[in-house]
């Protein structure tokens, strides 16, 4: 049997930020030659850490890379390159105006005149040979969010990278764009690239990995043959302890209407359409999924139930749990037209989780006390605010959810992602709210942080509130929902039973306007 050659050797990395925390402690790692392998860990276990070392945006400090068993040095992306090292990132980084060949060859030193019609060709013959859907003079802003990350993979293979490292690569993508993307990662291994992929969607690593990798808490726990794991194998061993991955569904008792958006058109700044004749309704005891490709309107839809974007036309109604609506003279309150701080004053008991967390949903240099202030400060009497409440709510969160951070001063912006989403959790739940609404709550978090979450959220249904949950994984939108209401380019495509429709037929609606035949 033929012996295994690397393609890359990690030997003893230490990373160490600040005296205190330690994000890599003596990791030793292996990737073979044509092979992807899939790294996985809680958040906070290191990672992305381990994988900014390898693409030169960290350097380590201790320890040894070894590039097809040659040591070198990598303190600089370029580095990264030079090894054939290629990191394709979460965030694309990329010009809108500018054309998919504009933005591959960005930044490159090539000697003599820029010959844009032989760069284009180049783009092209990659495009071919991997199976790529783009266009060599299409403008970023005329793609799809599955588009842009193409260019982003095209980019490092333009540059020679014959080792792939792609973190959260299917965040944003539907089931077919995923497939697709997985049919072009093996037609890169089948070139002889070796990839290797972050990823927190455990069946994703299961159909797309030869081997798994496991990191917990900044260590290398170990690896194992893909063909030999299960989602509850993986799972277990990130967390260290068998953990339950069963989502609690209950059926909605009594229904009764919260939310009733009607006939609901947006636009931006700039004029554009982002949502056009919207309607549904949000019950009492569900939870009410939207999904979508990236930018169909969820965020639009959910700031301007939440006052923070102008409606152009249609209504949104909240209909309080304390009034009785069968008395023709008690009238839902309309929001249209009212800020945050104007709901609030209404009485209107109603909590907002953002997509942009630390943006829109924390303050970053606070820590989870004073973050928990934010929402309370007004209650204070005089100059003074009281910080016992927010203290002691801080201590809860703190402990029901297992934030990793030093104190509840500790700034929340030092956080790893998935410690911040927890936090801004925590305090919209803690408000008892009527309508709970949540954007990409568990974007980016650990399988053990997500069930931990879904099941807050089951716990806020069961309570007979209303919760809208926006997500992207399509599995965890069939299993936590109850109904599913699905848009495509700002407008309804379909609302659908979770409990009876399937992954295909919602990624159809995803990517079609209209689609009557899937409505309940």
């Amino acid at each position: 049997m033929e012996a295994v050659k690397n393609a890359v050797r990690m030997e003893n990395i230490t990373k160490r930020f600040g005296t205190k925390v330690v994000a890599n402690n003596a990791v030793n790692l292996e990737l073979h030659e044509g092979e992807i392998l899939s790294l996985l860990g809680e958040n906070g276990s290191g990672k992305t850490t381990l994988m900014n070392m390898l693409s030169g945006i960290y350097h380590p400090d201790e320890g040894q890379i070894y590039i097809h068993d040659k040591p070198v040095t990598i303190s600089s992306p370029k580095d990264a390159f030079d090894n054939g090292i290629g990191m394709i990132h979460q965030h694309f980084k990329l010009v809108d105006v500018f054309t998919a060949t504009e933005n591959i060859i960005l930044g490159l030193n090539e000697d003599g005149k820029l010959d844009l019609k032989k760069a284009s060709q180049k783009v092209r013959d990659i495009c071919n040979k991997y199976g790529f859907d783009i266009k060599p003079d299409q403008k970023i802003y005329d793609m799809s969010v599955s588009q842009k990350q193409t260019v982003e993979i095209v980019k490092v293979l333009y540059r020679g990278a014959d080792i792939l490292i792609l973190d959260e690569p299917t965040a944003v993508l539907t089931p077919q764009e995923t497939d697709k993307l997985f049919q072009i990662m093996r037609n890169m291994q089948k070139d002889g690239k070796s990839l290797i992929i972050i990823t927190h969607k455990l069946h994703e690593v299961l159909e797309v990995s030869d081997r798994v990798a496991i990191l917990r808490k900044g260590e290398y726990v170990g690896d194992v043959v893909t063909k030999n794991a299960d989602q509850q194998s993986l799972t277990d061993m990130m967390v260290g302890r068998r953990v339950s991955l069963n989502i609690d569904r209950p059926a909605p008792v009594n229904p009764q209407p919260r939310l009733t958006v009607e006939h609901l058109t947006v636009y931006d700044d700039l004029g554009v359409k982002r949502l056009s004749d919207v309607s549904f309704t949000a019950n009492s005891g569900e939870i009410l999924g939207i999904a979508g490709v990236a930018g169909s309107g969820q965020r639009e839809l959910l700031e301007a139930i939440a006052g923070l974007y102008p409606v152009a036309e249609g209504a949104i109604n909240f209909y309080d749990p304390n009034v009785d609506y069968s008395d023709p003279a008690n009238k839902p309150k309309s929001l249209v037209g009212m800020d945050p701080m104007s709901i609030r004053k209404a009485g209107v008991a109603m909590s907002f989780v953002p997509e942009d967390r630390l943006g829109m949903g924390l303050v970053g240099t606070m820590g989870m006390t004073g973050n928990m202030m934010l929402r309370s400060w007004r209650k204070g009497k005089g100059l003074f605010v009281s910080r016992k409440e927010p203290e002691a709510l801080a201590k809860r969160i703190w402990e029901e959810l297992e934030v990793v951070t030093p104190s509840t001063s500790f700034p929340v912006r030092r956080m790893s992602g998935g410690n911040v989403q927890k936090v801004l959790v925590g305090r919209e739940i803690a408000q008892e709210p009527a309508v709970l609404m949540t954007a990409y709550a568990v974007r980016g978090l650990d399988i053990n942080t997500s069930y931990t979450i879904y099941n807050l959220l089951s716990e806020q249904k069961m309570k007979g509130r209303a919760v809208i949950y926006v997500g992207e994984d399509l599995d965890v939108l069939l299993e936590l929902c109850d109904r599913i209401l699905v848009l495509c380019g700002g407008q309804v495509s379909g609302v659908v039973d979770a409990r009876t429709t399937d992954k295909r037929q919602v990624g159809v609606l995803m990517t079609r306007v209209g689609g009557g035949e899937a409505d309940e």
